[in-house]
């Protein structure tokens, strides 16, 4: 009984992060998901995952409340920027993602694990190939880096969701 009771990590009269801070957290993870594709990294073709879109995908698949509606706009915008694609196309995907996980929400009644794995694999697919058609010339041979991203980008989901799982409990009990 006393091994089980040091064990948990419930602390209920820790004082809880400030408002302001609680709500900042989520931002902060995607823009810093988005930051890492300006790290220098020598390859010949981008294989880097797009990590701001997992970070967003994650929030708002594992707390739905995290992110305003209307968060996609600017942290697409702010991952445009960082990523030189053009300017608001970020912003145009991954407000269609929250609209395409709305819809699937109204739908099923009961979500699973997988189930968010199964969506955010899709709809990150979805936007890399819908960033290559917009940024790329068609003809261009993209296809191979594309789904080397949109595979790494599914595999580094469970990690994603891990880690915005502990942020969310460290962020609502402090």
């Amino acid at each position: 009984m006393s091994d089980e009771v040091k064990t948990l990590d419930y602390r209920p009269f820790a004082p809880p992060l400030p408002p302001g801070r609680a709500r900042a957290i989520p931002w902060v993870t995607v823009a810093a998901g988005s930051l890492v594709a300006i790290l220098p990294a020598v390859a010949q073709v981008p294989l880097l995952p797009p990590l701001g879109l997992l970070m967003l995908l994650t929030w708002r698949l594992l707390a739905r409340f995290s992110l305003r509606p209307w968060a996609p706009v600017p942290l697409g915008l702010f991952d445009d920027m960082l990523s030189g694609q053009p300017l608001g196309s970020a912003a145009l995907l991954w407000v269609l993602c929250f609209l395409a996980i709305e819809a699937a929400e109204a739908r099923l009644v009961v979500r699973t694990f997988w189930q968010d794995w199964a969506m955010a694999a899709a709809l990150a697919a979805a936007v890399l190939a819908a960033g290559r058609l917009i940024a790329a010339p068609l003809d261009a041979p993209l296809l191979l880096p594309v789904a080397a991203q949109a595979l790494g980008t599914a595999l580094l989901f469970p990690v994603a969701a891990r880690a915005v799982a502990r942020i969310d409990r460290r962020r609502n009990y402090g």
